[in-house]
């Protein structure tokens, strides 16, 4: 069975419910490390953490310096520093240097490959790990809509994280949505003001703006073009998955299957 379990797909699907599924069947019989997501410290994301190599880090005062070192993991090419140890000023200023969200591809690729690896070479043997997305959900989210990359360079940088994680013999469980629209919008009236972000977010990314994507309409094109990607992607991987269709219309039978696959 596999070290490793990933619930993936679109916002709205119903990953942190399931999440929380696989990781209870789990324990029934193995050590379990559930991480959902925007948890903010996650063993192999970096999200809402800065990265700053050498010459950023001058651009500060000495006193700023020593406190941002002071909490910094300290990488061969800079330091990693959770942007949630910091407020005020120097908060907003370090914020133009969040890994996600505003670093370029070319100095944020290297760093989240190596936090893959210190991920797998750091795993306890005894434990099984259940993540809600981060192998294809955040690697899109940047390469496709932010950096409005191709199909192949998605797909080449998550072929990069699949070899890596190899060793934990993972397992991808995909929760497709044939109905986005009405999965969003019923989302929506639970999530209050929620939806008003993620719109403009797609719309005015790299990938949204290629297409012209206005509004909601434009926001579910965009998450159709990316379930899209990530299905046809995970069917090229050398990974174990299953895809289960609108589980949503029938949760006992999507736990049902789930359960028998993680027995």
């Amino acid at each position: 069975m596999g070290k490793l379990y990933i619930i993936e797909g679109l916002p709205c699907s119903g990953k942190s419910t399931t999440s929380a599924f696989v990781a209870e069947e789990l324990k029934k019989k193995h050590n379990v490390c559930c991480i959902d997501e925007g948890s903010g410290d996650h063993p192999a994301d970096y999200e809402f953490h800065a990265f700053l190599n050498e010459a950023d880090l001058h651009g500060f005062s000495k006193s700023e310096q020593e406190k941002i070192t002071s909490v910094c993991q300290n990488k061969k090419d800079g330091y990693i520093a959770p942007l949630a140890a910091f407020d005020g000023e120097l908060s907003d200023r370090l914020l133009k240097y969040k890994i996600y969200d505003f670093l370029p591809w070319e100095t944020e690729y290297p760093v989240m490959l190596e936090k893959w690896l210190d991920f797998v070479n750091g795993a306890y043997n005894d434990t099984v790990y259940v993540f809600n997305c981060v192998f294809l959900q955040n690697p899109m989210c940047e390469t496709m809509m932010r950096f409005g990359m191709s199909y192949l360079q998605s797909y080449e940088y998550i072929a990069k994280i699949a070899e890596i994680i190899k060793p934990l013999k993972p397992v991808v469980i995909y929760l497709k949505n044939d109905d986005i629209r009405h999965s969003v919008e019923k989302a929506s009236k639970e999530r209050e003001g929620w939806l008003d972000g993620v719109i403009d977010y797609h719309i005015n990314s790299a990938y949204g703006k290629s297409i012209n994507a206005q509004g909601f309409d434009g926001y579910v094109a965009c998450l159709e073009e990316r379930q899209k990607r990530e299905l046809e992607i995970l069917s090229q991987l050398d990974i174990e998955n299953i895809v289960i269709a609108d589980p949503q219309n029938d949760w006992d039978r999507a736990y049902g299957i789930i359960r028998e696959m993680i027995v």
